[in-house]
């Protein structure tokens, strides 16, 4: 069963820095795009960035410059380091896997699955 395991939220001041770790187990994370993805209180979970198998990388407009996506296969693991915060940053974040078997995948909520438990990161003075 695929499955991620987020870590490395807290609470951080605006302009701060975040690095988020998603181990993934059950399955080789090099064979699958990966993405993270966020969800604020009332709202509805949205993409932050993608690694998809196709190869491309994307950040939602909001974060470029920002927020890095790095992939680490020799640990399963994929980080978002996260720089210059906001509050508006704030939500709990999530990652997952490209569904597999879907043609032309795009970094969004529904070609994505096996969703971890997600790590809050609060951006607050």
């Amino acid at each position: 069963q695929r499955q991620f395991v987020e870590s490395g939220g807290g609470l951080v001041q605006p302009g701060g820095s975040l690095r988020l770790s998603c181990v993934a187990s059950g399955f080789t994370l090099e064979n699958y795009g990966i993405g993270w993805f966020r969800q604020a209180p009332g709202k509805e979970r949205e993409a932050v960035s993608c690694m998809l198998r196709s190869g491309d990388t994307s950040y939602r407009s909001s974060v470029k410059g920002r927020f890095t996506i790095i992939r680490d296969n020799a640990k399963n693991t994929v980080y978002l380091q996260m720089n210059s915060l906001k509050p508006d940053d704030t939500a709990v974040y999530y990652c997952g896997a490209e569904i597999l078997g879907l043609v032309g995948s795009v970094c969004r909520t529904l070609d994505f699955n096996s969703w971890g438990q997600g790590t809050q990161v609060t951006v607050s003075s």
